[in-house]
């Protein structure tokens, strides 16, 4: 086994008995059979824009004491971080933390740019059901031949443009990148990230709202919310159309007051007019 291989295993993988390995790269296991996984993806693109991102790679190591991610170009349009866990979480809980690390960090960028993962992926007639889906593993390679890749801090701002790499990465380098990583523990996870989850409604309503109003890029995730296990956000929401989700905000007598009045103004271009 190569030391790339065994560097993403220690970092990403869910037990390999026990996960459902991704159609890109069958080696790697990033969601076990209950979907719960060990890799947050962050993606951020159009443009992949370094200054927004370092904000969420600096701040996670300095304000909640998280390790550093792992910083990747994704081939295709932008740039990801890569978290890795100790233990595996929920697809629901991955989706929550991520969507409280945008709601501090990336407060000022569209939704449409950004890509949660993992995600719940919508069912296509006449496929067999894959609720929960997950980034594409990297390095692979990508339409045109375009390779995703970790790269370094240094390095991540010059791919802004171009975020992909025009001839194989060497796999030695990056092993090397990934070395140095370490997971988030679950102690790191509870005591920080109790305070942005408060705030993680307000993220998902956001994205909900920008979500609504305007198409993603071709190739990018738009993200559709997920339920958070928080009192502030409205129980049991499972919606995966960014409207039906505002609908549940806006009639959803728990929610906090402002939340509703911002879900119900994100709805006003969508309803019909009353005839008289």
């Amino acid at each position: 086994m190569s030391r790339l291989f065994m560097e993403r295993q220690r970092l990403y993988a869910v037990s390999p008995a026990h996960g459902r390995a991704s159609a890109e790269d069958p080696a790697l296991c990033l969601l076990d059979e209950a979907g719960r996984t060990r890799a947050l993806v962050l993606g951020l693109a159009h443009p992949a824009d370094w200054v927004a991102m370092a904000r969420v790679w600096e701040g996670v190591q300095n304000d909640l004491g998280w390790p550093a991610p792992a910083i990747a170009v994704d081939g295709r349009e932008g740039l990801q971080l890569w978290f890795s866990l100790a233990e595996p979480v929920s697809a629901m809980q991955a989706q929550g933390l991520l969507q409280a690390l945008v709601t501090r960090y990336l407060p000022d960028v569209q939704a449409r740019r950004l890509s949660l993962w993992p995600r719940s992926t919508p069912l296509v007639e006449g496929e067999s059901p894959s609720p929960i889906s997950h980034a594409s593993p990297v390095p692979a390679e990508h339409a045109g031949g375009q390779w995703s890749a970790f790269v370094s801090p240094g390095l991540a701002p010059v791919f802004a443009d171009t975020p992909w790499l025009d001839v194989p990465p060497g796999a030695e380098g990056q092993a090397d990148l990934l070395a140095g990583l370490r997971s988030v523990d679950g102690a790191l996870l509870e005591h920080p990230i109790a305070g942005l989850n408060a705030s993680s409604a307000s993220a998902s309503l956001r994205i909900a709202r920008d979500s609504a109003s305007a198409p993603g890029p071709a190739g990018v995730a738009v993200v559709a919310p997920m339920a958070t296990e928080s009192a502030a956000h409205p129980a049991a929401v499972s919606d995966t159309e960014p409207r039906d989700f505002l609908l549940r905000v806006m009639r959803d007598e728990q929610v906090d007051l402002a939340l509703r009045v911002e879900a119900a103004k994100a709805l006003l271009p969508y309803m019909a007019p009353h005839r008289t």
